[in-house]
């Protein structure tokens, strides 16, 4: 499989090339050029599959030469061998919806599902071909957390995490800053989330930097991320078993999770609708209620990891709507970065209205609808997957309703404090977290410092 960038379609890039770079040189990003479509008699043949098996048949036609079956295969089962379900996630009824736990991993969130295999797909990439490398990744939270469990005591290579600080939970900072292992470092931003992906990005499209350090992301633009997680989207359609359409509810920051679930569609799996499910930071919601893509100020939540304005994946399905024109794709990327905004025409909107609904929600919603699902079915929700059943109850859709649990609740004690005064309790082979002593460094947010201290750690 041959993959292109959305700003630039004429040069062809392999799979390795797209996985070690993440972002491509003209700052957009990689996509297939095509995409496998299976037959209903095909989905069938994978329909009866446990998850690592069915993530073997969905992942190998994505990596092509990268690597042979069977070490797919190996590196498959190892990666999910760390997850305290033998099918790495796990669907549970509530009431007359589905929910899709996602966060049975080491680091308790959905990122766990993607991280662990990259963590040893990079294993394999650098002891193959006697490399080095630099991992340098912003975190609303989850993300840097289940990057640095994946990818910490590995030969060859560091990882660098950039968090907005004193805007992640306690919980969610101290899975990252108690890591022990020389290969990590934490970096405490004095900014938002956006202002850590604006230096990551920054970084990355300075050529000299990232060329003299070796640097590769793992951020959810990285399209091995994302075919990671269009397998949960399969395994748990093949797990419903009547007529009628099935809907999925995505707790969205920053579109990569939802647009796993779009790609799984455009493969051929008949989902109905994607519900983009977003907090009172509800870029994605105007985009696809009323076709106004604005950036605003980012409000503090009690859904962290979904404090953002400017949602990276939205790229791959603008590129989408505009008939694959890389030229029209940079042009609006252009005027997003430079008006921070993009006016979605009509002919566009009916487009993403054929696969994908959206509602917000604000804070007091979602501690009632953690207070709701607690009283009437005993389930604690986190607050983003509280966010998830919350929107799709405002959309109102019938059919098979799945909502994405993407976070264990005790990630999130204050807000679960607030709404139900139960405080949720770390899983017990996690608690000696919260005794452990920290390790971050604070900087301001200022590209030149944070380029100066990863070229210092890495000499």
């Amino acid at each position: 499989m041959k993959y292109i960038s959305t700003r630039d379609n004429s040069k062809e890039y392999s799979f390795e090339e797209v996985f070690i770079k993440g972002l491509a040189d003209d700052g957009g990003l990689f996509i297939p050029r095509e995409v496998k479509k299976y037959s209903a008699e095909e989905l069938e043949s994978l329909s009866s599959l446990g998850y690592q098996d069915l993530a073997k048949k969905i992942i190998y036609p994505f990596i092509g030469d990268f690597m042979t079956v069977n070490e797919l295969s190996d590196i498959i089962d190892k990666s999910y061998s760390v997850f305290r379900k033998s099918n790495a996630v796990d669907l549970i009824k509530v009431g007359d919806t589905k929910l899709l736990e996602l966060f049975h991993g080491p680091t308790l969130a959905f990122k766990d599902i993607a991280m662990q295999l990259l963590g040893n797909f990079y294993e394999y990439y650098l002891q193959k071909n006697h490399k080095n490398i630099n991992v340098i990744v912003a975190t609303s939270g989850d993300t840097g957390a289940a990057a640095i469990d994946a990818i910490k005591g590995k030969k060859n290579m560091n990882i660098f995490v950039l968090h907005p600080h004193k805007k992640v939970s306690l919980v969610q900072r101290k899975l990252m800053s108690t890591v022990k292992e020389k290969n990590v470092f934490n970096i405490a931003i004095e900014g938002n989330f956006d202002d850590c992906q604006n230096l990551v990005k920054s970084m990355f499209a300075d050529k000299e930097f990232s060329s003299s350090i070796n640097m590769s992301g793992v951020n959810s633009i990285n399209w091995a991320r994302i075919i990671a997680q269009a397998v949960y989207y399969f395994y748990t359609y093949f797990q419903i078993r009547d007529d009628r359409p099935v809907n999925f509810s995505v707790p969205t920051g920053n579109f990569g999770d939802v647009y796993a679930g779009y790609l799984a569609k455009k493969m051929g799996l008949p989902i109905n609708k994607l519900i983009v499910a977003t907090n009172q930071n509800d870029i994605l919601h105007r985009a696809i209620s009323n076709g106004k893509y604005e950036a605003e100020s980012v409000f503090e939540t009690n859904s962290p990891s979904m404090d953002i304005q400017i949602a990276s994946n939205f790229e791959r399905l603008i590129y989408d709507l505009n008939d694959c024109d890389d030229n029209e794709t940079q042009k609006i990327m252009t005027g997003i970065k430079k008006d921070g905004k993009y006016i979605i025409p009509k002919n566009k909107m009916e487009r993403i209205n054929k696969d994908f609904l959206s509602a917000s929600m604000n804070e007091r919603e979602v501690l009632d609808t953690i207070k709701k699902v607690y009283t009437k079915y005993a389930i604690i929700l986190d607050p983003h997957s509280a966010i998830g059943f919350g929107a799709l109850n405002k959309v109102n859709i019938n059919g098979n309703n799945i909502v994405l649990a993407t976070a264990h609740p005790c990630k999130f004690p204050e807000a679960i404090d607030k709404s139900i005064a139960i405080k949720p309790n770390l899983p017990s082979e996690l608690q000696y977290i919260m005794d452990e002593k920290e390790n971050y460094d604070i900087i301001p947010n200022n590209l030149s410092k944070t380029k100066q201290y990863i070229k210092e750690k890495i000499q």
